[in-house]
């Protein structure tokens, strides 16, 4: 413990991390500088740094890196299509690599020995700061205080809070985890550990209930140019801004609930509810225009790996070499995913309902039911035949 003078905290201010400040400053007898990430969480961060300051932090950084989670994490991700087992667009998940990245260029700068995170002994997280440390900054030790203190539970954390003076946002009536950025906001923990419990009301931010969502359609127009959208309703926007002017529109039609129990990679498994109303029109929009511009054997081979690198976000390999090649290859595939869809928002859906580009692959000449010039029908059989025969062949000796 001598060795270590200094400790850079990821600090969001909640309700572990400012223990944990107290915990480190008191069990290492070091210098604590906190990081505080501004991944659009909004009021949150409202008085963090003098908080921080006032719990015994020596430092306290609070920086604005929106744009540069949007376009350098988000936006390669939507690119790629990723859900995680077929549903979590990842808005935790991303975040890590990001805040792990800064945390550690800070403590180069610092002079620090070592970093420290909230993250628990039975989540995600702590992998996905942990693999970032050590492939950015192999030289730093990674404090997790959860894995090493006496404190077993939230239950705990509270009750220490209140002892010692330290205001928490959770509290006994309002006990969910929450973790919220410019994509997404989750919800775990409270009545949703069990998975039978339907969330409860006040288990809403970025959404409105769909019983409560406008009962007439919206209809919005979306650019993408190479994968990323560019512009809503013909108004260009930062990736940013694009997410959160989109987490208002497609937020009050209810769009982007998704309540599930997943695997996590730690090997049990999670209830969580999170809502992700901006990603999941762009993520619904791109797939409808890829339908338009993608060659068809390009499109099943990047389909065939979404699980495989959804995977490599949800596990915390985002500086991995493997999720940068296969970052590559998908990159390729979108090069031509440019054009506009229409999109119509209702009820918790959102729908496309028009689609032009410049690259489109689509050709009414060959589509139509109507009579056509280029297309021969009788040509089919002989397709069928040939694609038929080894079904013919397996007859053969019976």
């Amino acid at each position: 413990m001598s060795s270590i003078k200094k400790v850079v905290l990821a600090y969001s201010g909640g309700l572990d991390t400012s223990i944990i400040l107290k915990w480190i400053k008191n069990t290492y007898n070091c210098e604590v500088v906190t990081f505080t990430a501004d991944l659009g969480q909004g009021e949150e961060l409202d008085g963090v740094e003098a908080k921080a300051l006032s719990t015994g932090a020596t430092k306290a950084y609070v920086e604005d890196i929106r744009e540069e989670y949007a376009r350098d994490f988000v936006y390669p991700m939507l690119r790629a299509s990723a859900l995680y087992e077929g549903r979590y667009l990842l808005g935790t998940s991303i975040a890590r690599p990001l805040i792990a990245k800064r945390m550690c260029e800070i403590a180069e700068a610092e002079g620090a020995q070592a970093v420290a995170h909230g993250a628990t002994g039975k989540g995600n997280d702590q992998v996905r700061f942990e693999l970032t440390a050590m492939a950015l900054a192999p030289r730093l030790k990674t404090i997790a205080p959860w894995r090493d203190w006496d404190m077993k539970s939230r239950t705990d954390l509270i009750a220490y809070a209140e002892k010692h003076g330290i205001p928490v946002p959770v509290t006994q009536a309002k006990p969910w985890s929450q973790d919220a950025n410019l994509l997404h906001v989750s919800f775990e923990g409270g009545e949703l550990e069990d998975p039978w419990n339907e969330p409860a009301k006040g288990c809403h931010r970025y959404c409105t209930p769909i019983e409560d969502a406008p009962d007439v359609p919206e209809e919005i127009t979306l650019d993408f140019e190479a994968g990323n959208a560019v512009a809503l309703n013909g108004k260009p926007l930062t990736p940013a801004q694009m997410v959160l002017t989109l987490n208002e529109i497609a937020g009050r039609h209810g769009i982007g609930r998704v309540d599930m129990v997943e695997n996590r990679f730690v090997g049990m498994k999670s209830r969580g509810v999170y809502e992700t109303p901006g990603g999941t029109v762009l993520h619904i929009a791109k797939r409808d225009l890829e339908g338009l511009c993608l060659d068809r054997e390009v499109m099943h081979l990047r389909d065939s790996l979404i699980p495989r690198y959804a995977e490599m976000v949800y596990y915390g390999y985002w500086f991995a070499p493997e999720r940068e090649a296969l970052q590559a290859m998908v990159d390729k595939t979108q090069e031509k995913v440019t054009g506009t869809v229409r999109v119509k928002l209702y009820k918790g859906n959102a729908i496309p309902v028009g689609r032009k580009s410049p690259y489109s692959l689509y050709r009414m000449d060959l589509a139509t039911f109507e009579e056509d010039e280029v297309y021969n029908q009788a040509d089919a059989a002989g397709f069928i035949k040939l694609v038929g025969l080894r079904l013919k062949g397996r007859m053969a000796g019976k």
